[in-house]
């Protein structure tokens, strides 16, 4: 008995080497996960379990009950002899991972072709099987992994109910309790540890391989993150030489490299003696894949490089794409081929794809800064005229009246339009310009009014080198003017504000005025208005031109009751400004 276990544990080993090429398959790894198989994928799992029920039988050993020796299994048994066998692991297996349907069609296999070989347990055997595979099904739950020690059990009892099945279907009696006396003991034994250490084996090779992969991708979201912020500045020398050094850090072959079309952006590693920064590219590889678009390994222990004993050896050459168009390479260097694996390969190719996606977002960056400078500009030219029109129609209406006004408001305006000039270029300006733009506007505007207007200045003057967009205050201003104090006949008020928050400025029209209708302050500055007095444009774009250049929260707020006047602000964020 001790012969026969030693020998069933044997062949157990048989079960390591089947359980590490069952790994390989998806329709098993789908198994292991409880996912649901397709009927192409389920049939693939019946066939390869009672195939390998069917392994596990040849794999036993013939005992002759007459003279209890061992044999080989043959293709037929005499009427004498039967078999100890692993063959019950691959049926109970298949119950425990998939269920009755898998269970039974691998039983069915397995147990068919042992009634096929004879002997006097041919059909007791064959049933038998069948029935483990039953049984393991009734043990199997979905989404829940069986501990090693339940499989042992239920292999064993699988195993002796194979046992009982002998004793009472199979003739002679004496034959059978003399087979059961024999191998009983050591295949309840050896099928159930089998079947636990077939489980236990799989899963934990499984589990490597996730945990492979989880490292790989938890690799590749760190090395993004540290590459992120480089290549959105698109691909130059210096942000191609920091990637080179994140990625000769973080995979750590022989050498990193990138190159544009023509030239090598950055070499970090050996060879970096010639392989210079702003160098013509070397080698012809490195061209076929520029021009070909497709990642390349150079494994035949040259890279071809035209430099005399250059060192590097192995490489992985992948394509960096934007638009469609290669342009440039990644390539990572190794000892030899040997190094290079399917795994490191996959890696690349997907450090290729992510780093090409980043310099397609830093294009895209690229392309909306361009868009929303030339949108402020746009807009900036479309208040220019505006104002102007405004300021010299008030100036042509002084020339006869009063020639020295008219001509101390063209030297106001005349300094205006200098510091116009100067907006029309810059993005911002000194908070202290823009209030100089405003304080020229309204000197125009109160020889209009005469007696009839107040201006009040309440800033902070220590505010006035903080950073504003040019062109924004006087349209609120000139707002305040037309649609607000136009109609009153005295005692009308404009007042800015510039006061200091925590972090932010808080800038404020206010007026006396007449006010605004609730219809039309729920969308004046959202959309563009018709306007009878003006063009509509002035609070619309100074609100779009706040919002582009510090956020939505920099929106103009505006308080306003009909004949109560009206209050608008914005606040825009602090800068350290050296003066």
């Amino acid at each position: 008995m001790l012969d026969l276990l030693v020998i069933m544990l044997e062949r157990v080993g048989m079960i390591v080497a089947v359980a590490f090429i069952l790994t390989r398959f998806q329709f098993f790894k789908n198994l292991v996960h409880h996912d649901k198989l397709d009927r192409k994928q389920e049939l693939t799992a019946i066939l390869f379990f009672g195939f390998f029920g069917i392994v596990g039988t040849y794999f036993g050993v013939a005992l002759d009950t007459n003279t209890l020796h061992f044999n080989s299994v043959a293709i037929s048994l005499s009427s004498d002899e039967a078999i100890a066998n692993s063959r019950v692991i691959g049926v109970v297996v298949a119950g425990l991972l998939g269920g009755y349907r898998l269970g039974v069609g691998a039983g069915l296999i397995a147990g068919i072709h042992r009634m096929t070989l004879g002997g006097f347990t041919a059909v007791s055997c064959g049933l038998s099987t069948i029935v483990a595979g039953v049984v393991a099904g009734a043990f199997y739950r979905k989404g829940n992994a069986l501990k090693p020690l339940t499989v042992f059990g239920i292999g064993a009892l699988a195993e002796a109910m194979q046992m009982s099945m002998i004793l009472l279907l199979s003739k002679p009696f004496e034959k059978a309790f003399t087979l059961v006396e024999v191998i009983g003991v050591p295949m309840i034994l050896a099928n159930g540890v089998g079947a636990a250490l077939f489980l236990l084996i799989v899963r934990n090779l499984i589990s490597e391989q996730e945990k492979m992969t989880a490292l790989q991708a938890q690799k590749t979201l760190r090395i993004a993150n540290q590459t992120l912020g480089y290549l959105r500045k698109g691909m130059s020398t210096e942000t191609a030489m920091a990637v080179c050094n994140i990625l000769y850090r973080e995979l750590e072959p022989s050498a990193v490299a990138m190159t544009n079309q023509t030239d090598i952006l950055a070499h970090v590693g050996i060879a970096s003696d010639h392989h210079h920064i702003g160098s013509p590219i070397r080698t012809d590889e490195t061209k076929g894949v520029i021009h070909h678009g497709e990642l390349v390994v150079v494994n035949d222990g040259t890279i071809h490089c035209d430099y005399p004993g250059c060192r590097l050896g192995a490489a992985v050459i992948a394509p960096l794409i934007r638009r469609g168009e290669t342009i440039g390479t990644l390539k990572l260097y190794y000892p030899s081929e040997k190094v290079i694996t399917d795994v490191s390969i996959e890696l690349i190719a997907g450090l290729s794809s992510l780093l090409s996606n980043q310099l397609e977002i830093a294009e895209t960056d690229r392309a909306y800064q361009l868009a929303k400078e030339a949108e402020i500009n746009a807009l900036q030219a479309q208040i220019n005229p505006h104002f102007l029109f405004n300021a010299m129609n008030i100036i042509v209406s002084l020339i006869r009246t009063d020639p020295d006004q008219a001509r101390k408001l063209l030297m106001s305006l005349s300094y205006f339009m200098r510091q116009n000039v100067t907006g029309t270029t810059a993005s911002q300006i000194s908070l202290e310009q823009e209030l100089s733009h405003v304080k020229a506007y309204l000197e125009i505007i109160e020889a209009r009014f005469i007696d009839r207007l107040t201006i009040l200045y309440d800033v902070d003057d220590t505010l006035l080198n903080e950073r504003i967009p040019p062109f924004t205050l006087q349209p609120i201003v000139e707002n305040a003017i037309h649609h607000g104090i136009n109609d009153m006949e005295k005692n009308s008020i404009i007042q800015v504000t510039v006061r200091s928050l925590a972090t932010e400025i808080e800038i404020t029209v206010t007026d006396n005025g007449k006010g605004i209708a609730p219809e039309r302050l729920a969308v004046l500055g959202v959309t563009q208005l018709e306007s009878t007095t003006g063009t509509g444009l002035g609070l619309f774009n100074v609100n779009r031109r706040l919002m582009m250049t510090f956020g939505d929260q920099a929106a103009l707020s505006i308080i306003s009751e009909p004949n109560d006047g009206t209050v608008i602000s914005f606040r825009i964020p602090k800068l350290e400004v050296d003066e």
